[in-house]
């Protein structure tokens, strides 16, 4: 597994530490570090606009690149309808988040290692009824703070924005979120429909990543990271 996981594509961080790419991502690490100096951003979650917007990869290769600082990185799938993160890590999803929501096991029980050191996961488990509704639950405010306890980055990949409520959700409940916009796919009135709808539920953004940024020079960027202090 451990050779299998070094050469996945999707793992840039691994499979090419010192490509450009490996490199933003780590700059992207040190952005978020720095959007809150007095309050650290301890618990991220990132979505997106739609699916297919790259959020899960930019999510993974982000908890590699924390975990590759030294921090305890925790790697939660919290796309509940769609989960798709335990097979970059090539992982189990039999059990997970819903379990431990709906009391059925510990969280303790719930952690897989990955074969990246510092580096943590936790899988949505099974597809419950209610998403929205256990993500939003107290159960779910108290499981973040035992995590926190336990973790130095809590990182929940959460399902596009526009499409369901569950991230708008989860978002509340976190110190920060980064939105993953796809050049080519997600239309302008969409980024400002999602950066209204995270307002709403005040949601602290911390930037935007426009993913498959194409660059003039020879060596193109997969995203460029932009705080909010750009309005879109």
């Amino acid at each position: 597994m451990q050779q299998s996981l070094m050469e996945n594509s999707k793992l840039i961080t691994t499979s090419n530490p010192d490509s450009p790419i490996a490199e933003a991502y780590r700059s992207l690490r040190t952005n978020i570090q720095f959007s809150s100096i007095d309050v650290p951003v301890k618990t991220l979650m990132v979505t997106s606009c739609q699916s297919g917007d790259g959020k899960t990869t930019t999510i993974a290769n982000l908890a590699v690149a924390f975990s590759q600082e030294g921090k305890r990185v925790l790697l939660v799938d919290a796309d509940l309808r769609r989960p798709t993160l335990h097979t970059v890590f090539m992982l189990s999803n039999q059990t997970g988040l819903t379990n431990v929501l709906a009391n059925q096991m510990d969280w303790e029980d719930a952690v897989h290692s990955t074969s990246v050191d510092n580096l943590f996961f936790i899988g949505s488990g099974p597809t419950p009824p209610n998403p929205s509704e256990m993500l939003g639950s107290k159960r779910m405010n108290q499981l973040i703070e035992e995590l926190s306890a336990h973790y130095d980055m809590i990182l929940f990949d959460a399902p596009p924005s526009l499409v369901v409520t569950d991230g708008l959700v989860l978002a509340s409940k976190c110190d920060g979120v980064v939105a993953v916009i796809s050049v080519g796919m997600t239309k302008r009135q969409q980024a400002k429909k999602l950066y209204a709808s995270l307002e709403h539920v005040k949601a602290k953004l911390l930037g935007v990543v426009l993913n498959n940024k194409k660059k003039k020079s020879k060596d193109q960027l997969y995203y460029t990271y932009y705080g909010t202090n750009r309005r879109m």
